[in-house]
């Protein structure tokens, strides 16, 4: 009960924390708004998919596919360009009691910002440029507030070009982009914390970004399947690079979903080649993915379950697997409710599995401003040592 206290009582700062945040919505201009992704990458705040355009542009230019009529737009935007932004602030705690030390529980914070630019030259096609900066780059869910690297200036994260080749085949290329961006994995569970976004689909889903190129092919009634490629800039596909491929299938049906994915990736580890050859190790993942939405007031399911081989690893203790289940009310009040579980790290061949428990409640202010508090608990490996207990608050803004 001391312990709750002590944890409950250092809660309390974050409400504080959180009202000087607001005044920053007023800072809207009269761009377009534009939703953006709702969850961020708290560790490393990779946001390349975060300003993702999937509906049509509203220019009259495109309607007949025509592209541009007039090119010229006075140093401004062209007229079927639209900018959306997007800032996400932090404020957490970390509990752990052993050692007596109170250090390891102090509040932390941190913040992101995300410019996404979109463009169409036929009406078909998307342009898209992200720009990022922020400081919460600490290691951790919510332990916030580490000696940034750097990143709070504005940088180029992502730049993509996707493309139609008929009326099924969608190809994209693009520069440290994960070979993954075309996949889709069935998974309707949405939440703020880094460790559990994946939905079990940790390595096969191939994010470790890059020059890429990809392809994906529309079955119709459902049915999707997709490739990618990345690799380094200035090694692509050869032996001194570090490669990364994939692919993927998944059916959509009208309130369920399956997916699976496959994902080979070169660890950089040196293998039994002739230096002649390629020096890296490959190691593969699979990765099967559903979510089902019952009628009436019952959540959505999502479930996830990945297998694979590091071989790197000499010996039996190669096999490394991933788990994850999550629940979401998506009408709880005025907001969304999720309650999941899952394994916080890959879990080695005959070893026991650590798990992360979460539950969070996001729920929005108003059209350009939501709130997400998350509480959550890690197994911890070490002997004798408690498992980590932990409470985010994260605001968003998107204008």
């Amino acid at each position: 009960m001391r312990n709750f206290m002590k944890l409950f009582q250092k809660l309390l700062v974050a409400p504080a924390a959180l009202g000087l945040l607001a005044p920053l919505s007023a800072n809207a201009t009269e761009v377009n708004l534009n939703e953006i992704s709702n969850y961020s990458d708290i560790e490393s705040i990779e946001l390349a998919n975060s300003f993702d355009d999937n509906s049509s542009n509203q220019s009259p230019l495109l309607a007949g596919g025509e592209g541009l009529v007039d090119t010229s737009f006075d140093g401004g935007f062209s007229e079927t360009t639209t900018a959306s932004f997007g800032a996400n602030f932090y404020a957490g705690v970390t509990y752990d009691d052993d050692g007596g030390d109170d250090r390891d529980d102090n509040l932390g914070t941190g913040y992101d910002f995300s410019i996404g630019l979109n463009t169409s030259f036929t009406g078909e096609d998307s342009f898209d440029v992200t720009i990022e900066a922020g400081n919460a780059d600490a290691p951790g869910i919510v332990e916030l507030g580490g000696t940034s690297t750097g990143a709070e200036a504005l940088t180029v994260d992502a730049i993509t070009y996707t493309f139609p080749l008929g009326d099924k085949t969608t190809i994209m290329v693009g520069d440290n982009t994960d070979a993954s961006s075309l996949f889709t994995t069935a998974c309707a569970y949405g939440t703020p914390s880094d460790t559990l976004d994946a939905c079990g689909n940790v390595n096969a889903a191939v994010d470790n970004g890059g020059v890429m190129a990809g392809l994906a092919y529309d079955f119709g009634n459902g049915l999707t399947a997709a490739v990618g490629y990345a690799g380094d800039e200035n090694d692509v596909a050869n032996e001194e690079g570090v490669d990364a491929y994939g692919a993927n299938v998944a059916y959509t049906g009208d309130n369920y979903g399956v997916s699976l994915t496959y994902g080979a990736l070169e660890d950089g580890a040196e293998a039994t080649f002739p230096a002649s050859q390629d020096n890296m190790d490959v190691d593969t993942f699979y990765a099967l993915n559903a979510y089902y939405t019952p009628e009436g007031s019952l959540p959505t399911i999502s479930a996830g379950y990945e297998i694979g081989e590091d071989e790197s690893v000499v010996g039996d203790a190669d096999g490394l697997t991933n788990f994850f289940v999550g629940l979401q009310w998506d009408e709880v009040g005025a907001g969304t409710l999720g309650l999941a579980l899952g394994t916080k790290t890959n879990t080695v061949e005959d070893t026991d599995a650590q798990y992360m428990y979460e539950v969070f409640y996001s729920y929005p202010i108003n059209d350009g401003m939501t709130i997400t508090p998350l509480v959550f608990v890690k197994d911890v490996s070490t002997a004798n040592t408690d498992d980590e207990t932990g409470v985010m608050v994260k605001t968003s803004f998107s204008f």
